[in-house]
């Protein structure tokens, strides 16, 4: 997202409603990297050192319920052990999901560099998959064709939920 991305702008609507989205105060949001049809967030930016010091190497947190319900039901249907196995046979698929994974590590570092967790981006990239929330989060961060398997994550649940429908 451009530093100068009007969407990008945290409010304090925005923090009253990621608190409601949670189910607790946020910590170290810098950003809303996408934003639900109707405005409310989709996904925030968050610092790469959290204020009480502690690293956080996830950048693009996903925070809307439906879409965490979303990835939670995919996750819990065995799809990130598939995805995994299909990064070790499909050299493309690998290749595309280590470009992601450099995207994002260069996203994260855009917020600042955090020693303990340089070169580790989340999710399990770029060799397996182990978070769908955040290859979600990232691919609604990012838009189409950046993280291929968060692209296919959001595809998978189109019937249920997706980013252009507001089930706020």
């Amino acid at each position: 997202m451009p530093a100068d991305d009007p969407d990008a702008v945290v409010t304090e609507r925005d923090l009253e409603t990621l608190a409601e989205q949670l189910g607790r105060t946020p910590r170290g949001v810098v950003g809303i990297a996408a934003r639900c049809a109707c405005g409310r967030p989709l996904v925030v930016r968050t610092a790469p050192r959290l204020e009480n010091g502690t690293p956080f190497p996830t950048t693009f947190y996903l925070t809307h319920p439906g879409a965490v319900a979303a990835a939670s039901t995919l996750e819990a249907n065995g799809v990130m052990k598939e995805m995994s196995e299909r990064l070790t046979e499909d050299e493309e698929l690998a290749a595309a999901y280590r470009r992601a994974h450099e995207h994002y590590l260069a996203q994260r570092e855009a917020l600042g560099h955090v020693e303990e967790i340089d070169g580790i981006s989340a999710g399990g990239m770029p060799t397996r998959v182990k978070c769908l929330h955040v290859l979600v989060g990232h691919a609604l961060a990012a838009g189409p064709g950046v993280n291929p398997l968060g692209d296919e994550a959001l595809e998978r649940v189109r019937d249920v939920w997706r980013p252009d429908r507001c089930t706020c």
